[in-house]
């Protein structure tokens, strides 16, 4: 078995295992504002090999207006999918998109969620492989039979779990929406503006440095040890606008060395659907 990735990995490692038949890549491509330009942008160029999942369509299950914009989607069915593009339990997979990550590390954490570490984030994403001179092509990958045994890992809280927890010590929760987004300004996703009482606001953008790849673990752990103040990470709850780009947060804080954090899958778009919760505005 070749050298295992469960965080990121950098274009030229991925080139040198593109053709590994127990690698499979995916590419997570989507725009929020545009729901079929990732499989549009797919079917035209991507990386070799590569296979494609729809955050909407694949990443996320049904919505009822009450549990947010992009709920977990049936592990079952996400578990057959992946077997469908040739995933198993000792399959190393690479995610990508050209959105600093946002939707590839919704992969990922779904995976590590599914119970596989064998998962990575292409680290700059599809920029990075155009930029190490890396080729493209528009072939559909043929698909390929697997078995994938379902190991559910306990990942994530509900509202609930967070509206116990409001302004008591054991619980850090890290907003990772925009600046603007978290003080109430500038809402274009979704129906209120605010945040939870309580939150920090952590833009997952601030993982990335000026070239769009994750900053160095050393700079990381830092600035993520400067959010936590001691608290050990199981008592971090990442959330954002619908549980997407909170998992770039969770993921550079594994790739620092702050693995056990959780996820508030329904976000701000599932929190605020009930007017009964408690909303907060500015900086916090």
């Amino acid at each position: 078995m070749s050298a295992s990735y469960a965080t990121l990995i950098g274009a030229t490692e991925l080139a040198q295992r593109i053709h590994d038949p127990d690698w499979v890549v995916f590419d997570c491509r989507f725009d929020l504002a545009d729901a079929d330009f990732g499989r549009e942008a797919y079917l035209s160029a991507h990386i070799p090999g590569a296979s494609f999942l729809d955050l909407e369509g694949d990443l996320s299950g049904p919505k009822t207006g009450r549990n947010g914009r992009h709920p977990l989607p049936d592990p079952a069915r996400l578990a057959a999918r992946l077997e469908e593009c040739g995933v198993g339990n000792h399959t190393q997979i690479v995610a990508y998109d050209d959105a600093s990550g946002m939707f590839a590390a919704r992969l990922w954490w779904l995976l590590r969620w599914l119970g596989h570490n064998r998962v990575a984030v292409l680290d700059g994403g599809l920029q990075a492989w155009i930029r190490a001179a890396q080729a493209l092509d528009d072939e559909i990958p043929e698909p390929r039979a697997a078995t994938y045994t379902l190991s559910l890992r306990a990942g994530h809280v509900d509202a609930d779990f967070v509206a116990a927890h409001l302004g008591k010590p054991d619980m850090v929760l890290i907003d990772a929406r925009s600046p603007d987004r978290f003080r109430g300004e500038n809402e274009m996703l979704d129906p209120v503006g605010g945040h939870i009482p309580g939150a920090i606001n952590r833009f997952f953008r601030d993982n990335l440095d000026a070239d769009g790849y994750f900053k160095q673990a050393s700079v990381l752990r830092e600035e993520f040890g400067v959010l936590l103040q001691g608290h050990p990470t199981r008592q971090v709850v990442h959330q954002c606008g619908s549980g997407v780009t909170a998992c770039v947060n969770i993921l550079a804080m594994e790739a620092a060395g702050f693995p056990g954090s959780m996820l508030y899958p329904g976000s701000w778009s599932e929190w605020c659907a009930d007017p009964r919760r408690p909303v907060a505005r500015g900086p916090g």
